[in-house]
Order: structure tokens, then sequence, then C-alpha cells
């Protein structure tokens, strides 16, 4: 029972105040004065104001309150190493069944560390855990806090946390462990396809280790060179970019017998390759209506540097005008294609024809240009099927088609052929998805005979339209009609020309992206993304292979014509291999060099400060024997309910704060001037007084 005096006034205390204010005064007087019955007056006024106050004994029935006690649970993937999971299980286990003695406990288990989310798993955030757990309950009533952990929290205060109950750290792991580590000190986000790219990297042992070590440089998978590094030193690397788009820089030593790990023995970075401009030789035949259409598109491509020469007055133009008095810049063949033709990207021939412009030897040089790995597109007109035609030069070995002197003046919508569905130059083309096209007609085809590579676009009777092969390490593609500038005036509602016509210029000079035979993978917070590029039907299913070297099989679904996806779970954070077919990818899954393997050494230090400043403690786990050997078990300390004055740590046990916080169940009310009793008494005390000055 809890009892306690309560007052209940019949009166408000501003009326009390007006009634027994003058009666004590004049009782007061009287006790002054010594005057006779003074004594008895006082009794009765206090009876009268005991009254009126009304006291009321309180007896409350109430149930004690548990003190909330948090056991946070590091569940990281650091603690997967060596015999911290078993040890974080047995003292797990342990400290439940020895809180479960005490009923004033009320204990919570939290596990932090093991969520899929990879803004999640970049560090181990322990503190923010155990805020969560604590969330609802008042201070009063916060009993404490036991951390299992390797010591390795990311988010540790200074100081004391935001509770005034003891902190306790269990320390898993022991006080001997070795590591190597690998980390990038500085690699830039960016660099130039081809052009070598300056970084910096430190190989960091534990204790004293010192000496060089090899660090193998890996580029997208591939090994480019070994380095002689100094442990402890920051040192330089020098790699090239290969490609544009994503490159995976990586680095890896060697593991080391004793190593507590080898998944810090890899460092990796994301370095995105940017091309320098390209360059794009146009070379236009004598002027036409769409002369203008490829220069003003390759010139408004910031990343294209474009030299554009029109065959205005070939050599066998006559016209008495003499040499001197023409405002025209000579040809400079030599210059083009003889001396910087390997500086180009890309070689156009506009509705060019053969007429002695060029020396016959010069086709030679760009065939083996093309051979080489140039790039050549014939954008044709009427002049291919002449007599003129640059296909009755040494470049026809390098052409995809030879014309049939057939030229098609009839209306038609140019239209995908069934590998156009699926190439990455025509596929999905702005308005391809309708019968007829949704882009305006063209009105002339040149007929081609025995085409090779693949035709994409078919034109009038279904003749070929959009050719593109490969010749040696090169490419060639050949645009069959002279009709496209149509889509560029809006003809008819106009047509995706710039989408198009960028499209073949870029695949002509190898954009990763346009690929058709490619294979991608990217992690997108804890899920592996698969993305194939096929020109086939079914490409089969993907290959993956974790950073911990286990394998997986992914289905890949087809999402449009020649583009297949999958997707997979993924728990752990690395790098990923993915393979289908002849195709190999790589991929980094969760943060970059995150600080989860940043240093995998299990600590006390730093933990030291929050806990300290709550009284707590910080101690190791494992069981050492008496030579200080690890003997692979875990040793508890026990546990003391203490009060909130009370020290909350000692050698072998740790104090959990008990609350005084209680639940009010039932009130019983007892009135002592209620009833016949109070008047009873006040009848006495009126009576007494009456009767003395009655005498």
């Amino acid at each position: 029972m809890n009892w306690s005096i309560s007052f209940e006034p019949l009166l408000s205390w501003p009326w009390l105040a007006a009634v027994l204010a003058p009666l004590a005064l004049l009782a007061l007087v009287g006790l002054w004065f010594r005057q006779r019955g003074s004594v008895l007056r006082f009794t009765a006024l206090l009876a009268l104001g005991a009254a009126l106050l009304n006291p009321v004994f309180l007896d409350e029935e109430r149930d004690a309150l548990k003190s909330v006690v948090a056991i946070v649970v590091d569940r990281s993937q650091s603690q997967d190493i060596g015999e911290r999971t078993r040890q974080t299980d047995e003292a797990l286990a342990g400290l439940q069944q020895r809180l479960a003695r005490f009923k004033q406990f009320d204990v919570r288990v939290v596990e932090a560390g093991k969520s899929d989310a990879a803004e999640e798993r970049t560090d181990t955030r322990l503190f923010s855990a155990l805020e969560g757990a604590f969330r609802d309950v008042p201070p009063s009533r916060i009993g404490g806090a036991i951390m299992i952990t390797d010591g390795e929290v990311h988010d540790a205060p200074a100081g004391a946390p935001d509770f005034s109950a003891p902190l306790h750290a269990l320390i898993t792991g022991n006080d001997h462990e070795k590591d190597r580590r690998i980390r990038f000190e500085n690699a830039p986000r960016f660099g130039l396809v081809g052009k070598p790219l300056d970084m910096t990297y430190r190989v960091i042992a534990t204790g004293d280790q010192a000496g060089q070590v090899d660090v193998r440089v890996s580029i997208n998978g591939e090994q480019v060179s070994v380095e002689r590094a100094t442990i402890g030193q920051t040192m330089p690397l020098q790699v090239t970019v290969p490609n544009a788009g994503r490159n995976i820089i990586e680095l890896a030593i060697d593991h080391e017998p004793g190593e507590l790990t080898d998944a810090n023995n890899r460092a990796i970075a994301l370095v995105d390759g940017i091309r320098e401009n390209l360059r794009v030789l146009l070379v236009s035949g004598e002027p036409h209506a769409g002369e203008r259409t490829w220069r003003n598109l390759l010139k408004s491509d910031a990343s294209v540097d474009l030299v554009h020469f029109t065959i205005l007055r070939p050599p066998e133009k006559q016209d008495g005008t003499p040499i001197n008095e023409l405002s025209l810049i000579a040809f400079p063949t030599r210059e083009l294609f003889v001396e910087k033709i390997k500086d180009f990207d890309l070689i156009i021939f506009d509705r060019y024809q053969h007429r002695d412009v060029l020396p016959i030897l010069y086709y030679d040089y760009i065939s083996e240009y093309v051979e080489k790995g140039g790039a050549l597109l014939i954008a044709a007109g009427p002049e291919y099927a002449g007599e003129s035609s640059i296909a009755r030069t040494p470049l026809m070995s390098a052409l995809p088609a030879m014309p049939s002197g057939e030229v098609v003046d009839k209306a038609f919508y140019p239209r995908l052929t069934d590998l156009g569905q699926r190439h990455p130059v025509t596929r999905g083309l702005d308005g391809s998805n309708t019968e007829p096209p949704h882009w305006s007609r063209w009105f002339r085809t040149i007929g081609v005979k025995n085409p090779e590579g693949e035709v994409v676009m078919k034109g009038a009777d279904n003749l070929p339209l959009l050719l593109l092969d490969r010749k040696g390490e090169g490419r060639v593609g050949m645009l069959l009609s002279d009709q496209g500038w149509l889509w560029a005036r809006g003809f008819e509602g106009g047509g995706p020309h710039v989408q198009l016509y960028r499209r073949i210029a870029h695949w002509l000079m190898k954009e990763p992206e346009l690929e058709e035979e490619r294979l991608t993978a990217d992690g997108r917070g804890m899920v592996l993304e698969i993305r194939r590029q096929t020109m086939s039907d079914d490409p089969g299913p993907a290959q993956v292979i974790t950073p911990s070297g286990k394998a997986l099989i992914v289905r890949l679904e087809k999402s449009e014509p020649g583009i297949f996806l999958g997707s997979v779970e993924t728990k752990e954070i690395g790098l990923y291999q993915v393979g289908n077919g002849d195709l190999t990818a790589l991929a980094h899954v969760g943060p970059i060099n995150a600080p989860e393997f940043t240093d995998v050494i299990s600590t006390e230090d730093r933990l030291k400060a929050p806990v300290e400043a709550t009284g707590g403690s910080v101690r190791r786990l494992a069981a050492t024997s008496a030579l200080g050997g690890i003997t692979g078990g875990v040793t508890l300390p026990s546990i003391v309910p203490v009060r909130s004055s009370g020290v909350a740590s000692g050698a072998d046990w740790i104090g959990l704060r008990t609350t005084d916080d209680s639940l009010l169940k039932a009130v019983s009310r007892v009135p002592l001037f209620g009833g016949f009793l109070g008047l009873g008494l006040l009848l006495l005390a009126m009576g007494s007084m009456w009767y003395r000055e009655g005498r």
C-alpha cells in the first residue's frame, strides 16, 4: 500500500482565506493576551479549518515498471570474419539467459548492419540502431545498453550518447589480429580515352610490418601491369583509360598467411572515360538539296570536329576563268588522304563520284584505312549507279554492296527490317512502331546487288536502304538514298533524321552503347542488374561470380527486341563477374571501398569514449587461458541491477539501472472529516468552546 494525504477544500482558496483569516487573528490575539478559553477557541478554529479543507487519505495500488535494456548486435559483414559470428551468437544467448533471471528488466534485441539497402551497408551504425530501440522509452526507464560488436563502429559519438544509462561494449575477435589492405589515395572520377591518368594508392599493414609487395593492376577485368609498392607509403600509378563510359580500375595484393581477410586486399575506382572530340571528314560531291543535312548534324554535335569539303569545280570543268581569280580552296588531297588519314575517326562520302579529284591510288589508302580500324560511310545518290561510281575504283574492296545500275524513283516509307528492329542503330526509332511508320516518305532508292553485312532498313520494293558491315578491323555503312533531307525539312511531318544519322555515325566510330552484342552490369543498391544487347532471339542465362567466389545463374528476360534484362538481389558488397556466351562484364555492388572493409581489425578504442562517459565498460569476449592463449570460448561478465547513482561496472560484472517508475492501477479515498465522524468532532470542538465561554 502507498498512503498519502490530499486536501479537497469545500470552498475556493480565496473564500477560505476570507473566512479563516479573521478568526485565526482573533484566536491568536486571545492566546497572546492569555484570555480565558483561548485554547478551546483556537482548537475549535482548527477543527473548522480542517473541516473546510476536507483532508482525504489516499491509498494507491501501483505496479512497478521494468527498466528497458537494449542488446545491440552487430551483424555487419566484418562480423563474418573468423570466429566473430560464433562469439556473437554465444554472447547473445548467454546475455539473454542471464537477463531472464531479472524480472525488473525488459530486454530488447536489435540487430544492426544486415540491411539489404546499400546506403545502410556503407558502414556500421550501431548508435543509430540504439536510438531507434529507445525511441518510445522515457529517459527514466532506460536501464542501459549492451553492444556486441568487433568495435568497428562508424557512428560512435566523441562523448556520451543521448541517454544517461550505462552503456557496455563486448568486443568480438581478439587483440592479436593481423591484416593488410590497399586503398586509393587519389582516384580522379573522369579521364580521357586513350590518355594516361595519374592516380595514387597505398598499402597499409597492421603493427610494424614493412617491406614491399606486388600490386596487380587490372582495368575492366584484364590485368595490365604489376607494380611494386612499399608498405605504408603513397605510391604513384598511371593507367590508360581504354573505353568511353564506365571503367573499373582494380588494385589487388596477395593474401598473406594469418591475415584476417582478403576482402580489403582489393581497391576499386570507377573512372568515366570521356572521348576527345571525334574527327570526321565529310566530302560532298556537287551541291544537292540535302548537302547540308550531314554538315548541320555533325556541326551541332559538340563531341565532333568536322572537316567538310564540297567539290564545286572538278578538274574537267573548263569555263575560261583563271585559277587565281577563283575564291575556292584547293582540295588538299595528299594532306587528307595520305598524311593525316589516320587522324580521322570517320570519312563520309556524300553523293561523291570519281572525277579525277582523288588520284586512283588514294582509294587504296582509304580501303587500307578501313581495314586497319577506320570508319567509312557512303551516302549514295544516283551517281553511285553511274559510270563514275566510286564502286568502280579500288575502294570497291571496302564496300558492302555493288551498284546494280538501277535507280528506283518511287515513293515509299523507309521501314525497319527484322534485323533492324533489334539492331541498336535503328531499334526504337521514333515513329517506327506503327504501320505505316509515323514519318514522311522518300522518293528514291539506289539499287545494289549481293549486299553484305546487315540490312537494317529497306526502301522501295523491299530493296536495301541502310547497310552496316565490318571490313577487317573497321566498319562501313551505306545509306542507299539521298532523300534523308526530306525528314530534316519537315516534309509530311518529317522524321527522326537526327536520331538515325547520329546513331549511324557513332556506330561506325565504335560507340560501345551501339554494339550489336554487348553485356553490361551495374549495381543498384544491393541489386545486381544485367543488360544483354544482342541480335539473337535467346542469349541464354547469365553466369555470375560473387566477390566470395560463389557461382549464380541469372535468367535473362526479353524486355524489347534485342534487349534482355536480368537482376538478382545480393548480400555481398564487392566486385561481381558476369558472363554470357563469349562476353564478360564487371559490376560493383554496394558502396565503393566501403568503410566496413577499410579496417577490419577488432578494436576497443572507438567505443571507449562514449562507454566510459556513461560509467560503462569495454571488454573482450574471447576467453583466455592461464597462459594467455585464446581458448575459443567467450567470457561473459555477471549482470548486477544498480540504482541510478550506483557504480555501473566492475572487474567481472556490468551494472544495469533499475527504475522507480510505476503504473497506477487503483486509488482508495478515506475522507477524515466526512460523515458523522467529522460532524461529531466539529460539534465536540464547538460545544467545548461554548461550554467554556458559558462559565
